[in-house]
Formats: C-alpha cells, sequence, structure tokens
C-alpha cells in the first residue's frame, strides 16, 4: 500500500492532466451514492462537518474520502478542510493508497472549476477575481491559467493581508496577481469571478456581473451558506457539476429555488451534459454563466486513481 503525503499528492495531479482526467470521468461516469453528509457539535464555535464520499468503478477501483471542515480554524491558524482518501481495487477490495485528501480536494475543486470554466465562459476571458483566501485561492488561480488566456489576476478576502499573502504566492509560482479592497469594483471588471468562501450571506451581486461574465461558486457547500444573491442567480445561465448534489446542498440554488424565484428546470445542464456535448455550455458572448459547484465523488477517484497510477507507474 502506498501513503502520499501532501507533497507527493501534489506533485502527482498537475492541473493539466487532472483536468483531463476529471473530464474523462464525468465523460464515462461512475458509481456515485450520494455522499453522507452530518453536522458535528464544537462547544462554543460554528459547527463543523463531516462528509463521506464514495465512487466506485465496478472492476477497477474503489475510493471513499473521509473529510472534515471545521470554519473556526482560521483562529487557530489551521486549515478548515482536513481529509483522507483511501483507494482500494474494485476486483480484490484491497486497500492501495492512502492519499492527502485536503490536497486532493483542493486541487480536483479548481481542476473541476476550470473544466467548467473551458465550457462556460468566453473563450478570450482575460480578467480572473478570485473571492476567498484559503487554500482552494491559489489552485484555482493555477487551474484557470491552464484553460484560458488569463492576464490580469486579483484576490479579494476579507482580510486584505491574507489576501495580499495569495496574490504573493500566485506571482512567485509565475501568475503575477494583486490584492484588491474593493469587491465590487473588481467584480464588475471581471470576466471570471471564482468564489471560495464559507461565507452564508451573498457576497457577488448580480448588479455587478458585466454581460459575457462567468460567475464560479465553489465555496459555500451547505443549505445555508450562499455567496451569490438572487439577481445573479436570476441574470445567469445555471450550470452545475452534478444536480443531485446541487438539489441537496447548493444555498446558492436552494435558496432562490424556495422562494420560488426559480424551479430545477432552469439548471440547463450540469458537467457530464456540457463535456458529452449533449448540452451546449455559453451560447453567446453577452451570456452570463453560473457554475455551482459543491463536490462529487467522481473527481475525488479521477484525482485518487491519477494520483496512484502516476507514483505506481501504472
Amino acid at each position: 500500500m502506498r501513503i502520499l503525503d501532501q507533497a507527493t499528492t501534489a506533485s502527482t495531479l498537475a492541473f493539466p492532466a487532472l483536468i483531463q482526467a476529471i473530464e474523462r470521468m464525468f465523460a464515462g461516469g461512475c458509481v456515485m451514492p450520494v455522499r453522507h453528509h452530518h453536522t458535528i457539535t464544537v462547544p462554543g464555535e460554528d459547527a463543523a462537518t463531516l462528509l463521506l464520499m464514495p465512487a466506485w468503478q465496478p472492476g477497477a477501483y474503489v475510493g471513499v474520502k473521509l473529510v472534515s471542515v471545521f470554519p473556526d480554524n482560521h483562529q487557530r491558524n489551521l486549515p478548515a478542510i482536513h481529509g483522507s482518501y483511501l483507494l482500494s481495487s474494485g476486483k480484490t477490495g484491497e486497500m492501495l493508497a492512502v492519499i492527502d485528501g485536503g490536497e486532493l480536494t483542493a486541487r480536483r475543486t479548481a481542476a473541476t472549476s476550470a473544466l467548467a470554466a473551458r465550457y462556460l465562459a468566453r473563450a478570450d476571458a482575460a480578467t480572473l477575481l478570485v473571492v476567498g483566501t484559503g487554500r482552494l485561492s491559489l489552485n484555482l488561480i493555477q487551474a484557470h491559467c491552464e484553460v484560458l488566456p488569463i492576464k490580469t489576476i486579483r484576490v479579494w478576502g476579507r482580510d486584505i493581508v491574507k489576501a495580499r499573502a495569495v496574490a504573493d504566492e500566485a506571482t512567485a509560482l509565475g501568475h503575477p496577481a494583486e490584492a484588491v479592497g474593493d469587491l465590487e469594483a473588481a467584480a464588475r471588471s471581471a470576466d471570471i469571478i471564482s468564489c471560495a468562501t464559507l461565507s452564508h450571506s451573498p457576497l457577488i451581486k448580480g448588479a455587478w456581473l458585466k454581460p459575457g461574465s462567468h460567475l464560479d461558486l465553489v465555496g459555500a457547500f451547505r443549505k445555508d451558506m450562499r455567496e451569490s444573491d438572487d439577481e445573479a442567480v436570476l441574470r445567469a445561465g445555471l450550470f452545475v457539476d452534478t444536480r443531485d448534489g446541487a438539489f441537496a446542498e447548493a444555498g446558492d440554488l436552494l435558496q432562490p429555488l424556495a422562494a420560488g424565484l426559480i424551479t430545477r428546470d432552469d439548471i440547463k445542464a450540469e458537467l457530464a451534459e456540457l463535456v458529452t456535448g449533449r448540452v451546449p455550455g455559453r451560447r453567446s458572448d453577452e451570456e452570463i454563466t453560473l457554475f455551482k459547484s459543491v463536490g462529487a465523488a467522481l473527481e475525488d477517484l479521477a484525482g485518487a486513481i491519477l494520483a496512484y497510477e502516476t507514483v505506481s507507474g501504472a
């Protein structure tokens, strides 16, 4: 059995290969039960969440991810997300690898957003705004720069010092970025807005979205969380990673659904329909698109297989 720590996991999941692996998995499919989602009480703090995400390819691989999300970990200067991925043989059940779940989650989430942007953003999208300063922020910058001609990168966070730190990291990796303090001004000029926060109230207003922009929402993953307001949802063509996941957990869509502002039929496509060409993505240069991702177990399985086969030379 192989143990892939954070550094090894990162080295085996280069974004070009990971984006391609996730696209293949969405096109080919796998068995993917709805994930288990449990609330854990943390005395004196916001509740934590335990996620169990199984998926398998019959006769090939079986995987399950165990992830915990502790929102107040920032007070301890710790990541909000911790986890491990267990990959087993789909023929014998023997354990093949234990993979760093936090690194896998961050990289596959960013890769999935970039994959969606390939179909939903304008082909000439050049300005990227990342909202949030957590672990995902840098990954989102790297992944989007693999699929689109990004020239201008801005980072916004509630703490400008943390936003500057993310911008500096991105710049050091060859993606020049700047921290910004005015979220509205940055959003109004962005071709792509990628939000990765644990916000419970909208950060991005629909009135700020310019024609042709693409809004990527990957942070808020519970019914009571939200990164966009009603106007953003009403102005945009709506797309999701999976309908099952979105209708179970995506507050950005479930709240306007409950209010009667949209219906389930307003979701134009899920990612599998985009990558197979069954449903078109962006329909015009003026269309505003919105992609809501809550994470799908097949994304983890695709990444875990890529990491394992890379280190084992398969």
